[in-house]
């Protein structure tokens, strides 16, 4: 209830108050939330699966982001900053998909 409820309170609050991302942030933006979308549904498919810890997906949700947001940025400073994003993304759309498919599974059982 308390992850619903802060959901909604967090969308709220971007809503209203609209912030904006520092320009020197912005490429980072999309590899951070597609790595925090990787550890969410992680987390749904350990749940699902009876082997969610919590300390675990804050571990993972975090580190996934800074780990995600590190590769880009070596990618910046190499030149080679769009091939690396899309490498992170691809992988990482790989993992939510398989998630994704494994909650599908367990839902449905097809």
């Amino acid at each position: 209830m308390i992850p619903a409820v802060a959901l909604v309170v967090g969308i709220v609050v971007g809503l209203v108050f609209k912030p904006a991302v520092p320009t020197g942030l912005e490429p980072y933006l999309p590899i951070a939330v597609v790595a925090a979308l990787d550890a969410v549904f992680g987390g749904i498919r350990a749940r699902l699966d009876g082997i969610f810890d919590d300390k675990v997906f804050v571990v993972s949700f975090v580190s996934n982001v800074l780990v995600a947001a590190l590769i880009v940025y070596l990618g910046d400073k190499l030149g080679v900053g769009g091939q690396l994003s899309t490498g992170v993304v691809v992988v990482l759309g790989v993992r939510i998909f398989g998630n994704v498919a494994a909650i599908r599974r367990h839902i449905f059982r097809a």
